[in-house]
Formats: structure tokens, sequence, C-alpha cells
């Protein structure tokens, strides 16, 4: 395999939506071209026009997989695919996991046999229907996977799942993010507030800011959050601000619960974050609450969190931020136990010595996720797997 690669990164999704696969493929594509392989991207409808070598090979479908929205593609026309394979000869095909095989399984049924192909496996399933849907899967495509020479999973539950649905052996290898660019706003939080008159500085008797990040929806935890604050209040004195960023279904239910609990005045839903205003909400943030009761095969925004937030991040007990949240246990809550949850807030707001502490350990935990971490090891994948040959296949079928 040679030192320059070039690079198709299958997605059956659009890449124009900020989630968790799409920023997957985006951080990899972008890390990989800066070391200066060619790098495509294979996808369904996408529209953005920031990106080179995109190649959108079907149209999609929107619904909802995994408590997510995600694009299903339609069937992708076999002369496209031929055309592209044929004028870009790829020396590797990265194929986001669970796939369809409308489009993803017809680019690998048709890739040429010089090229090697591997996947990263994304999910934990929230509900049944993702259970048996991915099982399923697994039994129609179980004679394509052993065209894979690699399978790659985001986190140790992630990967035990894999291999109980599609009967292949991943390797374990987080999901890559750029870290810097949230340590930069760390930084200049911190630059800010410390060269601010003291009349501006942070008293010990202003609100304590909280931030919750992600999409309103029943996993993510929003209701949680605003019903351990309601709970809280019994418990500490310090006035808190709450900023909600996000948009989805609950925002009437979440409008409401502030009103019927007199929560106007600390409480804030300020809507849809764009990834430019990401870093600077959680830097400016003392507590950053992201407690997800489930479904989380990783935790992307934990540790964007992690490596931005001059105070503490809170991270709900469930096995993909449990993964992240390695040596930072006390941390974790079980966000439907609203009690614990307030008495983990109330310690936090009222201790802003232990915030400090907190993220000092929390830079080091989000430095193992950084993007050249990551994406050294994947580029080592791609290398060991072109080394033994596709004919070689330890992430094939099992049984």
């Amino acid at each position: 395999m040679s030192e320059t690669l070039r690079i198709g990164l299958v997605i059956d999704d659009s890449l124009d939506r900020p989630d968790g696969v799409q920023q997957h493929v985006l951080t990899l594509g972008a890390w990989l071209t800066a070391q200066g392989h060619e790098v495509h991207y294979l996808t369904s409808t996408t529209r953005r026009s920031d990106l080179v070598n995109v190649h959108s090979l079907a149209r999609n479908l929107r619904l909802r997989f995994n408590g997510n929205r995600l694009g299903i593609p339609l069937p992708a026309p076999a002369r496209g695919i031929d055309d592209l394979l044929r004028a870009t000869p790829f020396d590797v095909l990265h194929v986001n996991m669970p796939y369809s095989p409308l489009l993803a399984g017809r680019v690998v049924a048709r890739a040429q046999a010089r090229t090697v192909v591997v996947g990263t496996f994304h999910i934990l399933p929230w509900t049944f229907l993702t259970q048996w849907g991915t099982r399923l899967l697994g039994l129609v495509q179980r004679r394509q996977l052993r065209r894979f020479a690699r399978v790659v999973a985001v986190s140790r539950p992630a990967a035990d799942f894999a291999a109980e649905a599609l009967r292949v052996e991943p390797v374990v290898i987080g999901n890559p993010v750029e870290v810097s660019r949230f340590s930069r706003a760390r930084d200049a939080e911190h630059a800010r507030t410390s060269s601010a008159p003291a009349s501006d500085a942070l008293m010990p008797d202003a609100p304590v800011r909280i931030v919750f990040l992600g999409r309103l929806v029943e996993r993510k935890g929003a209701i949680e959050l605003l019903r351990a604050v309601v709970r809280m209040r019994a418990l500490t004195t310090r006035p808190v601000h709450v900023v909600l960023g996000g948009t989805g279904p609950l925002k009437d239910a979440l409008q409401a619960l502030v009103r019927d609990n007199d929560l106007g005045g600390s409480v804030e839903l300020v809507g849809y974050v764009t990834e430019d205003d990401k870093a600077a909400l959680l830097a400016g943030a003392d507590i950053v609450a992201l407690p997800s009761t489930g479904g989380e095969s990783f935790g992307i925004s934990v540790v964007e969190a992690l490596a931005a937030s001059r105070g503490v991040v809170l991270a709900g007990d469930n096995p993909g931020y449990r993964t992240v949240m390695d040596g930072l246990e006390d941390q974790l809550v079980d966000a439907t136990d609203t009690g614990a949850f307030a008495a983990l807030l109330a310690r936090f707001v009222d201790d802003a010595d232990a915030r400090a502490a907190a993220s000092e350990r929390q830079v080091a935990a989000a430095a193992r996720f950084d993007v050249d971490v990551i994406g050294t090891q994947i580029l080592d994948v791609y290398r060991a797997a072109g080394a033994a040959g596709t004919s070689e296949t330890p992430a094939a079928p099992r049984g």
C-alpha cells in the first residue's frame, strides 16, 4: 500500500446535518486530507458546497432510527457507482456501519478486488426495533461482510453488540474529535475572565451557569435535568442560570415544565446552536450537563464538553458515555433518579474549587480522542489491512 492513499468514506446518510456519524466522517476526512491523502465522500443526497470530492450516489428518505433522525437511501443506480469506481480506483473504502444494502452495500459489492474495505460500527440500540433490525441486516449481509478486511467499533459496548448482531470481531477505536478547537475556546474563556475588571468577574453570589446541549428528545435527558433543577432548590440557595441548547419535539413540554415550576427567570431555551457557536457555549459553562439516559454508543458531545469546559461535565451513566468518562465516574449520573441528580448538581453548584479541579482532569480525558490520536490509529488499520491483503479477513463473520 502506497504512502499516499485514495480513500472513500462511505455513509448512507447525507452530510448536510451535524449528527454523530457525520461528525466522524467529516472530522476524519479533514484530518486525512491534511495528512496528504486523497479523500472522497460517498453519500446520499448532500448539497453542501464546502467539501471537495463529494459523490451523492442516491436520494434519501428521512425517518427516525434508534431515537435519531437519519436518511435512508433509495437504491443507488449501478451505473453511477461503476462510473465512480472506474474513474477513482480507491485504495480504501471505509464504510460506516450498520449500512444499507441499497447504497453502501452496492458500493462494496462493486468495489475492485484491490480495494481494501474496512468499516466503523457506530450504534448501541436504544429500542427493541433497532436491536432486531440490526440483527436482520447481519443475516442479510453475512456473505458480504466477508469482504471487510477490518471492522472498527467506536466503543467496547458497540463492539460487543456488533459481534452479536453481525458476527464480526471489531477492534475498538473511539470517534475522532478536533479537541484543539474546543480547548482553545476554554483557554480564551479563562483569559477573558481572568483579565476582566473585578466588577465584571464572576462574584460569589453570581448565578452558576448550567448548560445542556443536544437534541430535545426523550433520551437526551433535558426533561430530567429540569426536574433535578427543581428538586435542587431545596438543597442550595445559590442561584443558577440554565441554558438549554438544541431543538426537537420536547420543546413544548420543556416550556411547560419551566412555566409550571416558576423557572422562567432561571431557564433559557436558546434553540439550535451552530457548530461555530458550540465551543464558546460549552466554555462559558460552570456545569455542562449531558444526562442522556441511553442509546449512546460513544459520546462525541461529551468529549467536546470535556475539552471546552472550564467547569465540570456531568454525563448520563450509560455505556457509551461511560466509555468516554473513564476515570471520571464520580461525574456520571442516572438522570432518571431525580434526587441523586439534584444532589450531584447541588454539590458542584456550591463548590467552585471542585468544578475547577474537575476541569483540569477532563482535559486529559478528552485528549485520548483527539483526531491526531484517533486518525493515526485508523491509518494503522488501513495499512495493516492492506498489508494482510483482502483475502485475510479477521473481521469476517463467525460460524
